[in-house]
């Protein structure tokens, strides 16, 4: 086991890291920029190194600062979270060459599917079933076009190096393809440095399931269940949930079946997501795998009962997983994302949290790096906590998420908390009658209300 892990993150990653590693009894050292200085996790680390000034390109993408502050503390590993440079090969190896241990996926494994055109011809390759789309990456719109006839409109842009929602354009006509394509590879270009894309076949109204997947040096390969994500506003998530509302003892065998063969395929070690588009009569396709740790791995944990960090860094120091095959979840488990912006514009709103009151009691878990007077610097992604509501079922987990919104108390700055409570209180989200298009239908729904009120 490691003596001692160097976080290459922030906010409420990087806390939840450094509480994996006081259950292992493991020292941590928190990096900061200037604009984090007061943030949890430097006050929980043992240790904390500036490594620059609030852009994260001066800090937290900053290989170098990076690996001189391990070096300087005597970390023997680094763990990157989620974001910044938790996908990134060259990172990866950059601190396997020198030396440090790598918690995570292989660099080559990270490259191997961090390009989504590449991903596409390794799950082929492992009989995992894909969209009609682009097998190679996609570098003009002329391409796109050709392609787009062959496979039908709708379509929907990627890009190849991309995630999060960035880079990405659904085009339903032929006159719109070029525009969009300069549009969205633009975009990539400037978040990630590459501009080339990939097409995919568009389905209209599929829901989002992702597996969680694990792996060990020893050469074993499992899944954990799947996650429902389907709540979505321009591809970000906003809610989660496991198990899945639609998913029955067969499907789950499929799909988490076709998750473990490619991870197989790749010989995929830590942990990962095998993310799928489910369409509505029962076909899914695979869509990109994940080579780290997700945001709302909690409802994974709070189902299976297990500890997904803690697994991570014991396999990363080279033990055997831990986990059983054929796990089946305890409960149902929702999150959701709290984040710092106005609900209806999802305008960033950075400020002072005067009045901080987080929730509590049974199945309720609040994982934030946020506390009454904290300052939420403009600089970063604007959520500041994760709520999670575990229940024996769907309909105690939904009882208890909706309480813990209403004790869920923030003055200050505004947060998505009211839009997430009236998520929570829709029919058709209540009934699991939900796609990656619900907002649209929601929005439709909050504003004929609306309408009803003022006649």
């Amino acid at each position: 086991m490691f003596k001692k892990i160097l976080i290459a993150n922030r906010g409420e990653i990087a806390l939840r890291i450094i509480q994996a590693c006081r259950e292992l009894g493991v020292e941590t050292v928190a990096v900061h920029s200037t604009a984090d200085q007061d943030s949890l996790h430097v006050t929980y680390a043992h240790e904390d190194v500036c490594i620059g000034p609030p852009p994260s390109t001066d800090s937290y993408l900053a290989i170098q600062q990076l690996i001189a502050a391990a070096e300087i503390t005597g970390a023997e590993a680094i763990h990157p979270g989620y974001g910044f440079l938790s996908e990134n090969a060259h990172f990866a190896e950059v601190v396997e060459e020198c030396k440090l241990g790598w918690i995570g996926p292989r660099p080559s494994t990270i490259r191997q599917m961090g390009d989504k055109a590449n991903a596409r011809r390794v799950a082929i390759g492992a009989n995992v079933p894909v969209l009609p789309g682009s097998t190679e990456p996609i570098a003009t719109a002329l391409h796109a076009q050709r392609l787009a006839e062959e496979v039908g409109y709708p379509v929907i842009l990627k890009a190849s190096a991309g995630g999060g929602g960035r880079g990405m354009r659904v085009v339903y006509e032929p006159a719109d393809l070029a525009g969009q394509f300069s549009t969205a590879s633009d975009e990539a270009e400037k978040a990630f440095g590459d501009g080339s894309m990939y097409l995919e076949k568009y389905l209209e109204a599929p829901r989002h399931v992702e597996f969680q997947i694990f792996g060990d040096s020893q050469g074993r390969k499992i899944h954990l269940g799947e996650r429902d994500c389907s709540v979505q506003r321009r591809h970000q998530k906003l809610i989660e949930e496991s198990p899945s509302p639609v998913m029955d003892p067969d499907l789950r065998a499929r799909m988490g079946d076709a998750a473990v063969r490619l991870a197989e395929a790749v010989d995929y070690e830590n942990a990962g997501t095998v993310e799928f588009l489910l369409d509505t009569d029962g076909s899914f396709y695979f869509m990109e795998m994940n080579t780290r740790i997700q945001v709302e791995h909690p409802v994974t944990e709070m189902v299976m009962g297990v500890d997904l960090v803690k697994e991570q860094i014991r396999v990363a120091a080279g033990e055997p997983l831990s986990f059983r095959d054929g796990m089946a979840p305890r409960g149902h488990a929702i999150e959701c994302r709290i984040n710092a912006e106005d609900p209806v514009k999802f305008m960033p709103s950075p400020g002072r949290m005067t009045v901080l009151h987080l929730p509590g009691g049974p199945g309720i878990r609040v994982d934030t790096h946020a506390y009454q007077e904290y300052f939420i610097p403009p600089y970063y992604d604007s959520m500041v906590a994760k709520l999670i509501a575990h229940g024996r079922d769907r309909e105690e987990a939904l009882a208890r998420m909706s309480r813990a919104l209403d004790f869920f108390i923030v003055e200050g700055v505004k947060t998505t908390i009211p839009l997430h409570q009236q998520i929570i209180a829709d029919p058709h989200f209540r009934k699991g009658d939900v796609s990656t298009r619900f907002m649209e239908g929601f929005r439709e729904r909050q504003e004929a209300a609306g309408d009803a009120d003022t006649r």
